[in-house]
């Protein structure tokens, strides 16, 4: 355990602990940052989703455990979406993307690369299809809602327009046509992509922990809720909803480790990008961040 720790998600989570520190001490600015996220976001993730859901074989996933992940991150949101709601009195924006960070997990930028360190790129197959249904279903969901809802009374056409220039769509959009109908992509464009998108988990990590050193680190009772839904609730549902049906031990395994990760900062960065209040969602992907180091290194 100490050593997957110390030689695996360390490592990783170091990029997230380095922003944090350097936002601290105010060697890297807010504004830096956000341009540092923006064009992480912009470039370094499309090309990052194009080339996995461009590449996946989906004939080796498991269909019947991401349904059942699927169905209890749809369980658990709406659960924790009526908490923040209606117990928390949140705004229904502000509560959507509370909701929203208890069931997205960041398992593009830092579950994915932790379980490659320790199990290797074959064994991780059901992190990957995780990642590859959070990335090209559930985080695409959230983009187009979370738009939509902060637009209500923007024209439909325009709503519309946006939603369909946004580059992470657009990359969801032509890798999973090209792998379903089988077009195959250039290599120069394959080289490319793989090129750029190596660089986005630490960059948006690094980006991620200056924007969140400028925010409190005390919790309030919403932040000790939604934490508690992320961190334990999750990965007990999902541990209980795998006993249904059979299928390799790994499978279970490694599901209810993608489970047991941080809260995905997309929330943070949809909150951010829609003008939502963060005092809430950035403690909790803090919290998440760093209580996680414990559950993850016992899980792998």
């Amino acid at each position: 355990m100490f050593q997957v720790l110390t030689h695996d998600i360390l490592p990783v989570f170091s990029m997230l602990a380095l922003g944090f520190l350097l936002g601290r001490f105010g060697k890297v600015s807010r504004d830096e940052a956000a341009a540092i996220n923006r064009v992480a976001f912009l470039v370094l993730q499309p090309a990052l989703i194009f080339s996995l859901v461009n590449n996946l074989n989906w004939s080796s996933f498991r269909f019947d455990a991401i349904a059942l992940y699927a169905t209890c991150q749809i369980a658990l949101f709406t659960v924790a979406f009526f908490i923040a709601r209606k117990v928390f009195q949140r705004e229904t924006l502000e509560a959507w993307l509370l909701a929203m960070a208890t069931i997205f997990v960041n398992t593009l930028l830092y579950i994915w690369p932790i379980s490659y360190l320790i199990y290797g790129e074959a064994a991780a197959l059901p992190v990957t299809a995780v990642v590859a249904w959070d990335s090209a279903f559930t985080f695409a969901f959230f983009i187009i809602t979370t738009d939509l809802l902060a637009n209500r009374n923007v024209a439909p056409l325009r709503s519309v327009r946006r939603v369909a220039t946004n580059p992470v769509l657009i990359a969801i959009v032509v890798g999973s046509l090209g792998n379903l109908l089988a077009i195959p992509t250039p290599e120069p464009i394959l080289t490319a992509m793989h090129f750029a998108g190596v660089g986005a988990a630490p960059l948006t990590l690094f980006a991620l922990g200056v924007i969140l050193s400028g925010q409190t680190l005390v919790p309030n009772g919403a932040v000790y809720v939604m934490s508690g839904l992320k961190l334990l609730a999750f990965p007990i549902l999902i541990w209980s909803a795998l006993h249904i049906g059979d299928r390799p031990a790994d499978w279970n395994a490694l599901l209810v480790l993608s489970a047991a990760g941080p809260s995905g900062a997309m929330a943070f960065a949809l909150a951010m990008l829609h003008g939502v209040r963060t005092d809430t969602i950035a403690p909790v992907i803090i919290w998440t961040s760093t209580l996680s180091l414990v559950s993850l290194a016992w899980l792998a």
